[in-house]
């Protein structure tokens, strides 16, 4: 009897024990958890502090640019119309062209002239994101807006605007000379030297658009694309001076080569291709051709009779940084001479 009650006695004092200790034990997961539960709240409140500070100081750039807009908008609209000289708008190239013609002379007078005209724009990625061109692969045309970047009276127009004039009239080439009034031309000399022309969109690469039919030197500074739509651009009805219907008072009798053309060819077609814009050297062959069906000499070079000078006249052709020589007699036949590489030969290698 002793025994047994010793027994019980030690069962209740290890289950007191026990409880004890799971209960001192839940006091502490307790406590734990609710240290948690506050350091868990502290860190949301502090997260929402930082949110709504950086919401404020969002909120309150946002109204200062909408502010300084507003200004300037209100700056702009109040500019009188003596004082628009002063008047400066935020206009920056979105991009560059790479094109076929290495220089202003031979590059077409108007788009489309020469099909086999290519180049490609190449977007700065700073400010134009891919996602910019998605959907114009849907378009078959588009307008290009640029700068007449080589126009030689640009650096004064730009920095010296006062001492620059205008010139109200302009020589147009195929009226042989005759001056016309600059805004009824499509002179690259300007009072504001922006180009507007349209090319066919062949491909879009990321940050890149692949165009033809295109009138445009290489380097030139790009402003703006916009799609064609013939539903607007294309204008039924619309008339036109009799000087500009004359499609072939520009065009050439024939384009021929030399014996000695296709090995030239041949030998700079291996230099050239892997950064060329064509597939082949017949193709290139065939950009020669059209570009030289049209008469791209100045005014003043066509007026020149061939048979009052003693030795024939070479003029040349840079297509693709390639230098292409060629004669023109009195009846507008052409006989393309040769095609070589420049002459420095690091820069060509460089470019």
């Amino acid at each position: 009897m002793a025994i047994s009650g010793s027994s019980n006695g030690y069962t209740t004092a290890a289950l007191a024990f026990t409880l004890a200790v799971v209960s001192v034990s839940a006091a502490v997961s307790l406590c734990r958890w609710r240290r948690r539960g506050q350091d868990l709240e502290y860190r949301i409140e502090e997260l929402e502090k930082s949110l709504g500070s950086t919401m404020e100081k969002s909120a309150s750039e946002r109204k200062g640019r909408v502010k300084a807009q507003q200004a300037l908008r209100e700056a702009l609209a109040q500019t009188e119309s003596h004082d628009l000289h002063s008047t400066i708008y935020p206009l920056r190239p979105i991009g560059t062209i790479q094109s076929c013609f290495s220089t202003r002379n031979g590059t077409p007078r108007q788009p489309l002239l020469v099909s086999l005209a290519r180049a490609c724009l190449v977007f700065d990625p700073a400010l134009v994101p891919p996602a910019s061109l998605e959907g114009l692969e849907e378009y078959s045309h588009c307008w290009i807006l640029y700068v007449f970047h080589l126009n030689t009276d640009i650096e004064k127009l730009w920095r010296k605007p006062s001492q620059s004039k205008l010139k109200a009239k302009v020589r147009v080439p195929r009226l042989n000379g005759e001056r016309k009034g600059v805004f009824a031309t499509r002179s690259p000399h300007r009072p504001c030297p922006i180009g507007l022309t349209v090319a066919k969109v062949e491909e879009i690469q990321k940050d890149k658009v692949l165009l033809s039919g295109v009138d445009l030197v290489d380097g030139t500074p790009v402003l703006d694309i916009k799609p064609y739509l013939p539903y607007s651009d294309s204008i039924q009805g619309a008339s036109v001076p009799n000087w500009v219907k004359e499609d072939c008072l520009l065009a050439v009798a024939s384009v021929t080569f030399s014996e000695t053309f296709s090995s030239s060819i041949t030998s700079c077609w291996k230099l050239i291709e892997k950064k060329s814009l064509y597939g082949s050297a017949d193709e290139f062959r065939s950009l020669i051709m059209q570009v030289l069906s049209w008469d791209i000499r100045s005014m003043s070079q066509r007026n020149k009779p061939q048979d009052t000078l003693d030795v024939e006249i070479v003029y040349h052709l840079v297509l693709e940084k390639l230098d292409v020589s060629y004669m023109i007699d009195n009846e507008s036949n052409i006989l393309v001479q040769d095609v070589s590489l420049p002459k420095n030969l690091q820069d060509f290698a460089g470019s």
